[in-house]
């Protein structure tokens, strides 16, 4: 192997581990924020989130000039912005709201049934089809939730039906993006698209946290006087939101499609396992068994989508 070879498997290498880490510790510190540390602001975090993918965002973009900044053409794309931002937050908002309730393990074998969402959104939005067999490798990713979901001992209604809506959310968001940024003309890379999505989650955000979580300010000045890392944590995970965006953006752009599908795969297991080990949630046979069925359903949608495309 040359030189340069081994630069460029090191540089591979390194990114999707700084990926998994990043994705998978913002999860586990919302989880940990969320639950065990008494900051109850679900819609709070999501804003500070966006806050710091706005800021960062601007800094990389305009600044470091990471990517070359792509600007809006037009008030239409402006709007179609604004709608997919929305759809966006709402799926943020219900993960970190379905964390408050469920454990991470459940919360990501619900998650991993995004594949089935999309596929529904798409065939309903743009009557676009795909083969029977790539619709049957869709039965055991919903038949393993239902099993996981019956095995379950942290089972939760309400963070159940957050869940589900915030995964329908972001296959909604994907398949709209598709239909949306569709012209050459409009096209954002995914960098851009979170640079001007994120100032408008923010405003979006505002007037829903002052309503429905009024209290937060004060709860949270007087958790940070009782626990002296809270403003720490709160930036760290800030953060931590903003590079999993980025990290997605270089791992999809330095591997292939398929790479980076069979590592997203892989992601969800490992932090499953992660958070076992950190949370010590009760899982059973039934659980870990559906949410195999669902990861399996899942390999065996993209590989027959790739195989009869």
């Amino acid at each position: 192997m040359s030189s340069s070879s081994k630069k460029q498997t090191l540089f591979i290498s390194t990114l999707i581990i700084s990926w998994y880490s990043s994705n998978i510790g913002v999860l586990l510190l919302n989880k940990f924020l969320l639950s065990n540390y008494g900051f109850k602001f679900p819609i709070f975090l999501t804003m500070c989130h966006m806050s710091a993918c706005a800021i960062l965002s601007y800094i990389s973009i305009v600044f470091l000039k990471l990517v070359p900044l792509q600007h809006l053409k037009s008030r239409s794309q402006f709007l179609k912005v604004a709608t997919l931002s929305i759809v966006f937050c709402a799926s943020v908002v219900g993960g970190n709201i379905s964390l408050r309730y469920l454990p991470v393990s459940f919360n990501q074998a619900v998650g991993a049934t995004t594949p089935f969402f999309t596929a529904l959104f798409a065939y309903l939005m743009t009557l676009k089809r795909e083969a029977w067999v790539t619709y049957g490798a869709l039965v055991p990713v919903v038949a393993g939730v239902v099993i996981a979901s019956g095995g379950e001992p942290g089972f939760h209604w309400f963070g159940f039906i957050m869940c589900i809506s915030a995964t329908a959310a972001r296959a909604f968001k994907s398949v709209l993006q598709g239909i949306l940024l569709s012209s050459e003309g409009e096209k954002l890379n995914s960098m851009n698209l979170m640079l001007y999505m994120s100032p408008i989650a923010v405003i979006a955000l505002l007037p829903v946290t002052l309503f429905m979580e009024p209290d937060v300010i004060s709860v949270t000045l007087t958790l940070a006087k009782q626990h002296q890392y809270m403003w720490i944590l709160l930036l760290v995970n800030s953060v931590m939101a903003y590079s999993a965006n980025l990290l997605n953006f270089l791992v999809t752009k330095h591997t292939s499609a398929l790479t980076l599908q069979v590592l997203g795969n892989a992601k969800g297991a490992v932090a499953v396992v992660i958070s076992i080990l950190i949370f010590r949630n009760p899982v059973t046979v039934m659980g870990i068994g559906g949410y195999s069925i669902t990861v399996l359903g899942v390999v065996a949608y993209g590989e027959t989508k790739r195989r009869f495309r």
